[in-house]
Parts: structure tokens; C-alpha cells; sequence
């Protein structure tokens, strides 16, 4: 469910009270443990904390007019969610992720990067704080850089296009 909302304020006004509350939690955690060189504002219709143009010029592959995203925060229509990119893009990044994560004894409903929950409990908010202090925007800009170059060397070669047979009549 993407906002409409163009600043952080605009969009936590617009939750619910319950949502509201535990966003902001969550948020605080997130803000405290960012490295000052992420920025905060509204990405991709969420909360987003993202490595601005001013730091990384090149932007986001995918859309260079965007700054290069690291995690967001949202309210969905059944739950709310947190991404963190560096889970996405290192495989032993997220191992290590879910495998303390499962020492909490905490439930994990999560795809590629996106944790999914109900309530605020449902989160090990140190994990989180960890993880997120542990990647600053440097060190998470050579993970991406390194990640397109691999992507690069893996994808195949486009072949020519076959050439139709010409029709016998």
C-alpha cells in the first residue's frame, strides 16, 4: 500500500494509531544506527533510507534519478515491513542475519530482504540496530558496485536473432 505521502511526517500521520506507534519504534532504531552517510525521506512509497546522490552520484541502477536504496520501512494492507537491502545483495550477510535471528526464538517471515511483521514485538530490534550499523554507506557501496560487476560477468551474451526460413508456396 504506497502513500502519497512526500515527507517522513506525511506519511506516519496518515497510519493508524497502532501502526503509527510502532513505526516510529522501529524508525528510532533505525536512525540511531544509520551512518551519517544515509539519508532519510520517502522512497518508493515508504520510508526510505537510501545513500544520497551527494554521496554516491551515480544513483540507482535501475533508475539513476534515484538515490541508491538501503532499507525502507512500510505499512502494507496485512502487515508492516523493513528492507534491508544488504541482506539482499550478500548471501552470508542474510545467513548470518537468519541464523541469529532464530536465536531469538522470534518467528522470521521474510523474502529476499523484506521482514514482515505484525507487531513490534515480533522484531529483535538489536538484530536490526546491528545489522544496520554494521553496513555503513561505504562499505555497502562496494558490496553493490562488486554486485553489478558479478551481474555483468553472469549474464549471457544476447544471441543475433534467427532468421526465418523463407516460406516455400
Amino acid at each position: 500500500m504506497q502513500a502519497k505521502a512526500t515527507t517522513v511526517e506525511q506519511y506516519l500521520e496518515g497510519l493508524p494509531e497502532d501502526r503509527r506507534e510502532t513505526l516510529k519504534a522501529v524508525r528510532a532504531v533505525v536512525l540511531k544506527s544509520l551512518d551519517k552517510d544515509y539519508s532519510e525521506g520517502i522512497q518508493y512509497g515508504m520510508i526510505g533510507y537510501f545513500v544520497p546522490h551527494s554521496v554516491f552520484p551515480a544513483g540507482y541502477h535501475c533508475d539513476p534519478k534515484e538515490p541508491l536504496p538501503f532499507a525502507s520501512l512500510g505499512s502494507q494492507k496485512s502487515h508492516m515491513s523493513l528492507h534491508l537491502m544488504c541482506l539482499y545483495m550478500k548471501p552470508e550477510t542474510a545467513e548470518k542475519f537468519q541464523a541469529a535471528w532464530a536465536k531469538t526464538g522470534k518467528k522470521l517471515n521474510m523474502g529476499k530482504a523484506c521482514i514482515r511483521f505484525k507487531k513490534l514485538e515480533d522484531l529483535p530490534l538489536e538484530l536490526i540496530a546491528d545489522t544496520i550499523a554494521n553496513t555503513p554507506a561505504r562499505k555497502y557501496i562496494e558490496t553493490y558496485l562488486a554486485g553489478l560487476s558479478m551481474g555483468a560477468k553472469k549474464a549471457p551474451a544476447k544471441k543475433a536473432p534467427a532468421k526465418k526460413a523463407a516460406r516455400k508456396r
